[in-house]
Order: structure tokens, then sequence, then C-alpha cells
């Protein structure tokens, strides 16, 4: 009998991820390209508009008016791939949405701003899609985690990069927008002049069922939604936030760059941890951890140094952002085979109605406690996702360990669904 080399499976692994990453590297030179854009753009219009004296209301439905045209584009977007194919989609999409922060440039009207944003947030949905299921399609079960990894690492990485880009001019002048839309235009051209295979198009439907969502994983459920109030506010607010008690537009940047680089360090010690134990005492742990940072936060943020409130927003974000991605694989792992699309689709939807209402919400309470009143909202929001977790967790015994969906498969979902759901025409 021939013995079996040494290793020969894992250089096998290795040699298929190599060249499952080769193919689709065009694909992810546009995605870093793209979201850098989208970075910048994301810091740069709440400074903008508290400089032109925009009230907290008004920056809130800017936030809000974006996950809405970004909910619309997850229902409708797969409609549009279906009938013109990916790579157009994609060209289309980067076409409209580089031209919007042209015109935030040169008109500041707030409810013009608000509808920019919702084609913002469309155009941006639709992206995910193309992206998210263009990646999908060019792995296999063995390379998905690897390339999704890659594919969250990217994310992450650029938008605390494009968040830097806000210390290059002024913005109170015009060229922070000019470079924000040409970032995103340049984004196509990787994508459109690729050669590897796009996905094959299909007419597969799936239907959305929240009741059955909520039969599956009522903690997923929540714990989604949750996601959507908090960090929608913190997208949306922020930069207002920090202009609260400084005006340094680098603080913002800073500010918002420790957030982003704190989530990317949380994401992957608490997604390995939550494969280890029930998913739902992860869920309480981040958001006990969560609620004690926003309560921090919004008592300390005007006594502290900024050394200090660094380190406060990075464990903010090391615990406010993985939540999406843990209640995602919680849901998986309750899921029966065939309900996945229906599964992711019905999640996205419920942090997309969190990130509509959260925006609008929080500038309440900015109002009656300060700035930070923002974190005293996501302070609110991880105690109720505490007391939920908990519950759930007395109501429904313990999952079995070896039932769990692995992390890093869940974690192509956690980044707007792999395959989002085609609405029943």
């Amino acid at each position: 009998m021939v013995g079996i080399p040494p290793f020969a499976g894992l250089r096998e692994g290795q040699t298929l991820m190599k060249r499952t990453l080769l193919s689709v590297s065009p694909l992810l030179i546009g995605v870093a390209i793209l979201l850098t854009g989208q970075g910048l753009q994301g810091t740069l219009l709440p400074v903008r508009a508290n400089m032109e004296g925009f009230s907290t209301l008004a920056i809130g439905l800017m936030g809000g008016a974006y996950f809405f045209g970004f909910t619309l584009g997850c229902l409708r977007g797969s409609v549009l791939l279906r009938k013109v194919g990916h790579i157009r989609v994609f060209a289309a999409m980067t076409a409209v949405a580089s031209a919007v922060p042209l015109f935030h440039g040169l008109w500041q009207e707030a409810w013009l701003w608000w509808l920019l944003r919702f084609v913002t947030g469309y155009c941006f949905a639709v992206l995910y899609v193309v992206i998210e299921s263009w990646l999908n399609e060019q792995s296999t079960n063995e390379t998905r985690g690897a390339v999704f990894s890659a594919y969250t690492l990217i994310t992450l990485t650029v938008l605390a990069a494009g968040q830097q880009m806000l210390l290059l001019y002024d913005p109170a002048q015009f060229a922070l927008f000019a470079i924000a839309s040409a970032i995103v235009s340049i984004a196509a051209i990787p994508v459109v002049l690729s050669v590897a295979p796009s996905p094959q198009q299909t007419e597969k439907q799936a239907r959305l069922d929240l009741r059955r969502l909520f039969i599956i994983s009522p903690a997923g459920a929540i714990g989604c939604l949750a996601a959507g109030l908090a960090n929608g506010s913190f997208w949306a607010l922020a930069p207002s936030f920090v202009f609260g008690f400084s005006e340094d537009v680098s603080l913002a940047a800073w500010f918002m760059t420790a957030a982003v680089l704190g989530g990317a360090a949380g994401q992957w010690p608490l997604g390995l941890w939550s494969d280890r134990v029930d998913r739902r005492w992860v869920l309480a742990f981040a958001a006990l951890v969560g609620l004690v940072m926003g309560i921090l936060i919004w008592q300390l943020y005007d006594q502290v140094s900024t050394g200090h409130l660094m380190v406060l927003s990075v464990a903010w974000g090391a615990v406010a952002f993985p939540i999406y991605a843990i209640a995602v694989a919680n849901a998986n792992d309750n899921a029966a085979p065939g309900e996945y699309v229906m599964v992711s689709s019905g999640l996205l939807l419920m942090y997309g109605l969190g990130a509509i209402v959260g925006p609008f919400v929080s500038p309440i309470l900015i109002k009656l406690a300060g700035p930070g009143g923002l974190y005293l909202f996501t302070a609110v929001v991880h105690l109720a996702l505490l007391c939920y977790a908990v519950y759930r967790i007395s109501r429904r015994s313990h999952e079995v360990e070896a039932e769990h969906t692995q992390f890093t498969d869940s974690l192509a979902s956690t980044q707007t669904a792999s395959h989002v759901f085609e609405e029943e025409m």
C-alpha cells in the first residue's frame, strides 16, 4: 500500500485557498477601494453637517435615511442582478454612488442630504449583494472561511483608512467630497476589467418569514435588531458626539477609527469563544461589556483625556460590532437545511430596521443628556439585549456544541448575507 504523504491534505487545501483568493482578487481590490471611499464619506458628512449647523435630529435622520435605502436595496438588489448581471449592476451602482458625494459638496440642505443618503444606502446595499454573491460563488466549503475572513479584514481596515483621509483637507471645503467621489468611481475598474467568471444568475426565490425566524432563533433575531439600533446610531452620530466637546476634526477621525479597530480585534476572540459555548452567553457577555462601556463614555466623555476616550472607544467597538456576527451564527445553528437564505435575509432585515430606528430615537437622549446621550442610548439597547439573552437561556436549554455552525462559516453572512433573498414577485 502506498502511504499518503504527510500534510498532503493540508498542502492541497492551501493550494486551493490560494487559487480561490487569486480568482477573486480583482473583486477584493475593488472592495478595498470602494469601502475606502465609503469610510471617508461616512465620517465626512456628519462632521460637515455640524459645521453647517444641522441639528442633532437632522443628522440622525441622515443615518436613518441611509439604512432605509440600504434595506430597500437588499430587498431589490437580487432582482437587478437577475435582469442584467453582476458586472453591469456593479458598474451602474458605483456610477451613481460616486456622483452622490459631489451633490453633497455642492448643496448643503438637510432635506437634500437625507435623499442623497437614501440613494447611497440603496447603492451600497446592491453593491454588497453583488460582492458577496460573487465571493460565495467562487468559494467552496473548504475555502469560504478564508475568503470571507479576507473580506472582513479588508472591510474593517479600509473603512478605518477612509476615516483617516478626513485629515487630508478642511471638511468645510469641496476637496474631500471630490476625493470620495473619485475613489468610489475607481473601484469599478478592477471589477469591470476582471476576466474571472461572474456568478451565474438564478431564478431561485426564498420567501421572507419573520414568524419562522423568531421560532428558529429569537435570540438571534433580537441580537441583530439590537446591533442595528446601537451600531446604526454610532455610524450616524458618533462624529457629532465628538464635536459636542471638541471641534478637532482629527479627533473625530481617530475616535471612529478606534471603534472600528476595536471591532476588528474583538470579532475573532468572541466568535471563536462562541464556537465552544452556548452563543447566547457570549451575546450576554458582549451586551454586558457594551452596557458598561456605554455608561462610562456617557459619564466621562468630557472629564477624561483624549487617550482614555480612545481606549473606551476601542473597548466599546470590540463588543458592539461582533454582536451581529454572533447573533447570525446562533440563528444558523438552529436553522434546518434549506432555511439558510430565509434566515440570513430575515436577520439582515432586523438589523436594517434597527439601524433605521436608532438614529431617529437616539437624538432624543442626546438632547436630554448632552452629546454623551448617544452612548446612553447604546447602553439602554445593550441592557435590553442582556436581559433578553439571559431570559432565553432560562427558557431553552444549551445547544449541543457539535451542532454549532463554525463561526468562520457564519461570518460570510454577517457582511450583509452572501445570498440576499429575492423578493416574491
